[in-house]
């Protein structure tokens, strides 16, 4: 993703749709491993604005080995990428795989959109790709957990159909929220 050229977008992932354009964007999955230094600078974007430190849920090792459990097929991580030749990022997810539930779950992390491509409807893009993946992988629901000062991506997440729920892990972080989102369920 350097160098002002397009990597070729080949989906390594069968169970991935194929990047659709969206808006002069299009979400694809990282491609291991030319996109390796356009996640951790992502990654880092976000730790960096989020402000907390996330130590606790071992973001070092996290980085250190992507794509780790985000790796297909029971992981996925997309990202956004700008449509105008130049392969700009404009931000990304993350799904991996939840063991410490009593349904099949995985858990989103790491949504981040750069300030320059917000406002364009690529984090609604980015949540719905990957609410996708996850009921093409056949995962029965998909949690996260969030702040409160957050508001923007708490109205988004309860807009593609995720409700507030209980901790599904120790986050030592203060008011920390938890959402969860059946999965193969059509929203009304």
């Amino acid at each position: 993703m350097s160098g002002g050229h397009r990597p070729p977008q080949t989906n390594t992932n069968p169970t991935l749709p194929d990047p659709a354009p969206t808006a002069n964007f299009s979400i694809r999955p990282a491609l291991w491993p030319s996109d390796l230094d356009a996640v951790r600078a992502c990654f880092g974007a976000y730790v960096e604005w989020l402000g907390e430190d996330l130590s606790f849920q071992g973001y070092a090792a996290e980085l250190d080995s992507l794509p780790g459990r985000y790796a297909s097929p029971s992981g996925a991580l997309l990202l956004a990428v700008g449509d105008d030749g130049d392969d700009v990022l404009l931000g990304c997810v993350a799904g991996r795989p939840l063991g410490s539930s009593s349904v099949r779950a995985c858990e989103m992390k790491r949504l981040y959109v750069y300030p320059e491509a917000r406002g364009r409807g690529v984090s609604r893009a980015l949540v719905r790709r990957l609410v996708s993946w996850a009921e093409n992988e056949g995962y029965e629901e998909m949690v996260l957990d969030t702040l409160p000062r957050m508001s923007a991506a708490i109205g988004l997440y309860t807009s593609e159909g995720f409700v507030f729920t209980g901790p599904y892990y120790d986050n030592p972080l203060p008011g920390t929220l938890y959402m969860a989102k059946r999965l193969g369920q059509v929203d009304g």
